[in-house]
């Protein structure tokens, strides 16, 4: 039986590479000077297709993995040295500088909807976000209560994801650029910490440690 550690640790792990703090900003300048009814709309798009994709590979992962001849244990170091990388840009800011570049490749002229990309694609399902998902559902093993929970733990990041969205401006504000980068930081230290955790169970799970 699955405890509640490790519920808590999808939940950070989620968190974290989803990164609902870090993204709104980012959505804040997505949707400068658009209507509340619009801005809405954006909203609620780029966090369903957000959903939908780690959902499918929540649900699908493994099998593909298995398809192309992968196995969980390897998946699970690679996965862990790929969170790491990414705790790395958070803990020295290159994460966010590379997500307000992706965020400029999106031409308001041309297409003023950036709900598909880049919002739900890279930004809130990206490779860290479908790695963790496959990594959790895996660990949650054949209980369809645990991998619910999964689920249910998921929705409830992207439901403060929209949430935070539609309080972008005033946790902007509150927040600061200042206060922004700190909890930045500290979430990188947290991911850090889980990503190894993935490579010692991944270790262990081979065989090899």
């Amino acid at each position: 039986m699955i405890g509640m550690e490790f519920y808590i640790t999808a939940f950070v792990t989620l968190f974290v590479i989803i990164d609902p703090i870090g993204t709104t900003p980012i959505f804040m300048a997505l949707t400068q000077g658009q209507a509340p009814k619009r801005r809405r709309g954006i909203a609620i798009r780029a966090c369903l297709i957000g959903l939908g994709v780690l959902l499918l590979f929540g649900l699908l992962g493994e099998e593909l993995l298995g398809f192309v001849g992968i196995s969980m244990p390897a998946f699970r170091i690679a996965g862990g040295i790929l969170l790491f990388l990414t705790a790395l840009e958070m803990l020295f800011g290159r994460r966010t500088k590379r997500r307000q570049d992706q965020s400029e490749l999106d031409d308001p002229e041309h297409d003023d909807d950036p709900s598909v990309f880049p919002l739900a694609i890279p930004l809130l399902a990206g490779p860290g976000a479908i790695t963790s998902i496959i990594l959790l559902t895996d660990q949650a093993g054949s209980d369809p209560l645990s991998v619910g929970a999964v689920f249910g733990i998921m929705l409830a990041i992207y439901a403060l994801v929209f949430a935070l969205f539609m309080m972008a401006g005033p946790i902007e504000r509150a927040l600061g650029d200042t206060g922004i980068l700190v909890v930045t930081r500290l979430l990188g230290m947290l991911l850090s910490a889980l990503s190894v955790q993935f490579v010692i169970d991944g270790l262990r799970s081979s065989g090899l440690a």
